[in-house]
Formats: structure tokens, sequence, C-alpha cells
């Protein structure tokens, strides 16, 4: 993977975003928002443990796990949000870098351009502040992954 390019799913992700028309563009992120997983167990009730992004319209928190392995390439990231069922568009955002970057190398997710979420033609379906907030989540997402894939 280049700099430019997408991992596999992000960029199937964001071939099926800029080819569908606006209204099916926000029934997509519809359907991200509802497929987005749930908390586990060890983090459910504890949002102190997560990051909010605070340039997300609304409340959404992350965190980032890297399973310790000896080698990059073995370092699996995992992403985990919590965000309100009001907010489907938030969701939906975290529901693409879920279905697109969980259980990827650590490598290959700091391998994803910063303009990601303008790769998927949402700019004329959605408000320039709302991809400030993807743009925002990925950027933390990579930070997450820098600090805890160090060694």
């Amino acid at each position: 993977m280049t700099t430019t390019e997408l991992p596999t799913a992000l960029a199937e992700i964001a071939d099926d975003f800029r080819t569908a028309s606006n209204d099916l563009k926000l029934q997509l992120l519809l359907e991200f928002s509802d497929e987005l997983p749930g908390l586990p167990e060890r983090y459910a009730g504890r949002l102190d443990q997560l990051e909010r992004v605070d340039e997300c319209q609304t409340p959404l928190f992350l965190v980032v796990e890297v399973d310790d392995a000896p080698t990059p390439a073995e370092r699996r990231v995992h992403l985990f949000f919590d965000a309100p069922a009001e907010s489907p568009t938030t969701r939906g955002f975290a529901g693409i870098l879920h279905a697109g970057l969980d259980g990827l190398p650590a490598e290959d997710v700091l391998g994803v351009p910063d303009d990601a979420p303008m790769r998927f033609g949402l700019a004329d379906a959605v408000s320039p502040l709302r991809l400030r907030g993807m743009a925002a989540m990925l950027a933390r997402i990579k930070r997450q992954v820098r600090e805890k894939s160090t060694g």
C-alpha cells in the first residue's frame, strides 16, 4: 500500500459511496451506523477510558487497542467507538472507519492518508463540519496506534 492508497476494505467502501447518489449515500451512512458494534464489556459505562473526539457535532468517544506481537505486521488494530444512537451520521462515520480499519496491521492503519474522509464523495451529502469530525476520528485513531504500537 502506498501512502496515497486506501486499505482494501476502506477503498471498497469509498467506491460504494463515490458512485452512489446523495440519497443513497445517506442510506449507506445509516447502514454503517446500525452496524457499528457496541462497546465490549470492559469499556461499557467507562467513557473515561476512551478519548472524546471534540470535533464531532455529537459526543463520540473512541479507543484503539493494538495487539502485542513480535512484528509490526502481526500487531493488529482493534477499534471501539461510543456514539449515541440518535446521531446516525456520526455513528455512520465511526462505522465506516470500523469496517475499513478494524483488524488491520498497525502499519496499514498508519499508512491511511489523512485525506481519506474526503475520498468518499460525501461533501455534497453532509456538511463540511461533519466531514471534519470524521477526519478528527481518523487522526486520533492513527495517533493512538502510533502510541500503542511502539517497540
